[in-house]
Parts: structure tokens; C-alpha cells; sequence
């Protein structure tokens, strides 16, 4: 049997309704979050994770999605998404994990955005509406 890490991502939007993507090191836009620590939820985790990435508050909803992605041939990892609330102010500022955030209409997401994260945005939205 076989272990895979686990990332936890939220499926943020800004103000003005667009999605938060970060660009990564493989030139593919994700969500924001990331790698489970011991000892902590998943809630905050995500909670951490984007305060980390982006320096933004949020509260952590329902979760929307979970599902085993391929990161790169032969690597997996779990990954669960969250829908997420912002709580204050939309000033985010990017961290040395990523190469730049992107805020994009939930209609006109990037084609270098995997697939696993464009069904949890779809189901985000799905059950926000």
C-alpha cells in the first residue's frame, strides 16, 4: 500500500470575483495552500498556508474536492480543497514559494491550470451559487 502527502488548497476568490492562482516553479497556476504539518487541521493548515503565500486572512468553509493528483510523472499527492472566505483586507503579497499570483474570471481560467484544480474551482463555485 502506498502513502502520499497530503496538500490542503482553497479556492479563493478577490473582491472583485476573480479566482486567486499562484504561479509555480513548473510554470502551472494552482490554488493556494500546501503541505499538512503534524498536529494541525486541515482548517489550519489552509488558514496558515495562505497567510504564508499571500499574507491574506481567511476563514476556511466547506470542503469541495479531494482527489489523488499526479504533480509530476510518478508523484502523486492528496489533495483536498477548500472553499474560502477573505477576512479583511484584499492587499495580498506574493511569497518566495511562488513566481506571481493571478486573479482570473471563473470563465477564463489559464489552460496551463491543471485539471484537478479547475474541477475544484468549478465545484466551489457550484456550491457557492
Amino acid at each position: 500500500m502506498s502513502a502520499y502527502p497530503v496538500s490542503i488548497k482553497g479556492v479563493l476568490r478577490a473582491p472583485a470575483g476573480e479566482v486567486v492562482l499562484l504561479l509555480n516553479e513548473r510554470e502551472e497556476w494552482e490554488l493556494p495552500g500546501g503541505r499538512i504539518e503534524l498536529g494541525e487541521s486541515s482548517t489550519e493548515c489552509l488558514v496558515r498556508e495562505i497567510a504564508e503565500e499571500l499574507n491574506l486572512h481567511v476563514e476556511v468553509g466547506a470542503l469541495v474536492d479531494s482527489y489523488l493528483f499526479e504533480v509530476v510523472p510518478s508523484k502523486h499527492v492528496f489533495v483536498a480543497t477548500y472553499a474560502c472566505a477573505l477576512l479583511g483586507p484584499f492587499e495580498p503579497t506574493v511569497s518566495h514559494e511562488h513566481k506571481r499570483l493571478g486573479l482570473f474570471a471563473p470563465d477564463a481560467l489559464p489552460t496551463n491550470l491543471p485539471e484537478g484544480y479547475r474541477a475544484s474551482i468549478a465545484a466551489a463555485l457550484k456550491a457557492a451559487a
